[in-house]
């Protein structure tokens, strides 16, 4: 089987089930494994490389609102891989090219590939998912045996917080410039990890939020992880902002809980690797438990210098 994967979550769900050798084509921001960077790209994002974070988030609602997709489908070169099946997803046109545009790569096409479409809102579905494409792809029980490590995985967790009272507030933030919170699974995330989300919504798209709203949140824990964005990279970003003296109200940054977390390995992409942020996040939330070996290589705990609060808001 030829297989052609346009998301990143995909590759790595296909890497995961053993299909290395079967992956003929990817998306450009397909890094993991690192062998994923070695097959051929067939989408491109249609972003400037160079853009800010606010520029971007000017640029992707503008290409929303036009109803134009984010990702350009190289279909000469799909067309030349000749694959035997597409996985590609309708949840957020800002991580893949939608299914319109794939629709008009393939009409050209003088066979069909088959088109396996994921839409994940929740965890659940993301391990879903995962049996969809071991189905798809004759790895049934491999994608079994994965979703019973990740389940086993969780039970460890939950088994540990189950009897602790106190579930920190927690604040997310999917983007900084402006702010918005995480949605979808994240919400589920935070409390699979023991703590309550504050502003995000499960099973919804990512929020925008104001100053204010954060403000008014409170948060006991604020967890910086821009979607795409390692987490050194949050944390850089999160450092070179100008805040308002009100931040300093904020009880996650007066008490030094603002942790920056791999958004694109463990929190914003629908893959296996959730559940390790899951871990992430109940090691920042309860630093006495017990959770896999490395999660603390995850995180960074971010330390807010004097430097970047300003007098009035920015």
């Amino acid at each position: 089987m030829r297989i052609a994967s346009l998301l990143p979550s995909a590759t790595e769900i296909l890497f995961a089930l053993h299909l290395d050798h079967e992956i003929v084509g990817v998306s450009h921001e397909c890094d993991f494994p690192p062998r994923a960077r070695t097959k051929t790209v067939v989408i491109h994002s249609r972003l400037p490389h160079d853009s800010s974070p606010i520029e971007i988030d000017a640029q992707v609602r503008d290409f929303i609102a036009r109803g134009e997709s984010l990702y350009a489908v190289d279909a000469d070169l799909l067309e030349q891989l000749a694959p035997d099946l597409i996985v590609t997803q309708d949840l957020c046109h800002v991580c893949a090219a939608s299914p319109d545009d794939l629709a008009a790569a393939l009409a050209r096409f003088p066979w069909r590939p088959e088109v396996l479409c994921l839409n994940p809102q929740e965890l659940g579905d993301v391990w879903r998912d995962i049996l969809l494409v071991g189905e798809e792809t004759g790895r049934a029980l491999r994608a079994e045996s994965l979703v019973e490590t990740i389940g086993a995985r969780l039970g460890e967790i939950e088994l540990q917080i189950r009897g602790i009272i106190n579930r920190p507030r927690v604040v997310l933030l999917e983007w900084l410039q402006p702010f918005y919170v995480g949605g979808h699974w994240v919400p589920e995330m935070i409390a699979s990890a023991g703590g309550l989300d504050l502003l995000g919504q499960p099973k919804t798209p990512s929020l925008r939020v104001t100053l204010e709203e954060i403000f008014a949140a409170a948060p006991d824990v604020l967890l910086i992880a821009p979607c795409g964005y390692t987490k050194e990279q949050a944390r850089d970003e999160y450092l070179s902002l100008a805040f308002p003296l009100e931040w300093h109200s904020i009880p996650a940054v007066r008490n030094g809980q603002v942790y920056a977390l791999d958004a694109s390995s463990y929190v914003s992409r629908p893959g296996p690797r959730l559940v390790t942020g899951v871990a992430a996040m109940a090691k920042i939330l309860h630093p006495a438990i017990n959770v896999h070996p490395g999660v603390d290589a995850t995180f960074l705990r971010i330390a807010q210098p004097a430097s970047n609060v300003q007098s009035a808001h920015a």
